[in-house]
Order: C-alpha cells, then structure tokens, then sequence
C-alpha cells in the first residue's frame, strides 16, 4: 500500500502549504463532479482526501510518522494488528453499499459529529469491519455493520460562515451537522453508529462535503474575492458603496481616484481556517461606464487632461 505522502506526490518532509497544494490540485482533477463516468477516480479522490485529512493534522500526521498509527488513522497494535476496538475502517468495499446526496438547509438537533473522517471508499461506501484489535474475520469481535456514504452540498455562504446543515439519514433521522474549521469540498465526517446494522453494532455514516459555487463569490484558498462595480463619479470623487458579503452586506470606502483593477481588503470576512482564524474578503474595483451618456460625452471632450497621459506607458506602448 502507498504510504500517505505518495498517494498525495510529495516527499515526506514536505511543509503544509506543500501538502495542502497538492491536495486542492488532485481533488479538483479527481472530483467526483468532473468524473461521473470514472469510479477509479472518484476511488482515488477518496484515496487522497483522506490522506490529506490526516497528514493536515499535525498531531496525527506525528504519529503516523512515528509509525503510531495506520494510513487509516487506527492505532497500530502489536505484531502489525491495528483498528479501533470494534473495528475501524480498512480498504476494500463489501458488496451492496450506499450511497446519498444532500443540499438542505438547518435546523436545531444536537451535533454527534467526530470531526474529520479519514477514509472512504468512493461511491459505494462500505467497509468490512470487524478488523479491531486482535480480532479478525474468523474470531474475536463481531463485525460492524457496513457504512453508509452520502454526499451533502452545501450553500457558498454557509460553508464560509460554517452554518450547521441539516440532513436525513437512511434510516429516517434528520439532524443538523456541524461543520468543521478549514471545511472545503472533500472535506469528510463521520457520524458515529448511524451506518448499517451488524452483530458487533452500527456501522457509521461518512458525509463528504461538496461546497457549491456561487454567482458572484470566488473562493482563493482561505479568501474571498469579489468584483464590485462602482460608477464614475464613485470612483473618481471616492465614495461609501454597501457591498455584499458572506456574513452580509456592510459599506466600503471607495477612495478617490480608484481605477479598476483596484483591490480593497474587508479583514474576517472569508472562510474559516483549521485553527479558527477567518480569512479575508478581497474586493476588486470596476468602474462601469455608461455606453450613452451625451453628458458624459460632452464632459471628455472638454476635458483639460483629454490625450495628456499614456495609462499605457508600462506596456512599452
């Protein structure tokens, strides 16, 4: 089996920004939107973003360096057996899985989730079980039931303001998830207990989030950024213009003189990083001319600096 830095092309040593390029460009040729008629893809998106989850995680990413833990995440025991107790999640997909696609709002249920889940096998969402400890296929612990995979789309602005979505589960129960730091398309959780029944207990579910894009929002890594129309007169006198965002509209300070191309800065106004920390909102400049406007017309003609300055000097031109 490749070792999680290989599975993501990178060395060992390798720092997170490193680690977190190689994921953002891998899960993007890999995404299971872009690759609907290639499961090996959507397998080895699975693959890579659960090693991602892991080696992004300084603490786990210690120990699976220290040899302490498995490419799963799972305690590595003695004599090479590792797992969970009652059996963690190991390669290779059972027959029969599930698999399911979200895009609701939220509500008020209490939050179980266990935070980021390492590992899923792609669409089907299975797992064997039972592989926990010393226990195996043919004695000790009884398997788990298998695990139940859904796809859950989330709201631009919700993924940045990290607003709990709510979801129905196979079995009936609807509840709210709460969505963790650094969140992003890929990012998986598990929810503990609520997969498929087995001899050794439930299996769990393994929620992958898949953030949806927005008409006018970008997302740049951490950051959002925005294109904001200003007119003439706002760009060139200055002005204080309400501008969307995703915590909601506030006003900007247009300073005087601003060309297009210009970028302001709203501070804590982009996504949610790991360790809390919000990124920020970046607003570009574009001032929009009116295409008949004798008036405006007029004005150039007469205007004192018209022909008296090369804006493309720089070019060489």
């Amino acid at each position: 089996m490749a070792d999680l830095y290989s599975k993501l092309g990178v060395k060992k040593g390798a720092e997170e920004a490193e680690i977190k390029k190689a994921y953002r460009k891998l899960a993007k040729e890999l995404h299971p939107d872009r690759n609907k008629d290639n499961p090996k893809a959507t397998e080895r998106f699975a693959d890579v973003t659960a090693a991602y989850d892991l080696l992004s995680d300084r603490d786990k990413r210690a120990q699976y360096d220290r040899g302490e833990i498995d490419e799963q995440g799972n305690p590595r025991g003695p004599f090479g057996f590792g797992g969970r107790g009652g059996g963690g999640f190991h390669p290779g997909a059972a027959p029969g899985g599930a698999s399911y696609e979200f895009g609701g709002d939220g509500a008020d249920f209490g939050d179980i989730f266990e935070g980021i889940f390492g590992r899923s096998r792609g669409g089907g969402g299975r797992r064997p079980g039972g592989f926990g400890g010393f226990g195996t296929q043919g004695g000790g612990r009884a398997p788990k039931g298998a695990d139940i995979s859904y796809r859950l789309a989330v709201p631009f602005e919700d993924a940045a303001t990290l607003k709990p979505q709510r979801i129905t589960l196979a079995n009936g129960k609807t509840i709210d998830v709460k969505l963790p730091n650094g969140v992003e398309s890929g990012t998986q959780m598990r929810l503990g207990g609520q997969g498929e029944a087995g001899p050794g207990g439930n299996g769990d579910a393994i929620i992958t989030v898949d953030v949806r894009p927005h008409r006018f929002f970008k997302r740049d890594e951490d950051d959002v950024r925005l294109d904001l129309p200003v007119s003439i007169d706002e760009a060139v006198i200055g002005a204080k213009v309400k501008v969307p965002t995703v915590d909601g509209a506030v006003m900007l300070g247009i300073p005087k003189g601003s060309s297009s191309g210009k970028t302001l800065r709203l501070r804590g106004k982009g996504f949610h990083r790991k360790d809390g920390s919000r990124g920020d909102q970046l607003v570009t400049v574009m001032v929009d001319i009116p295409a008949d406007d004798p008036g405006l017309e007029a004005f150039v003609e007469t205007w004192d600096g018209k022909g008296k300055r090369n804006p493309r000097a720089n070019l060489g031109v």
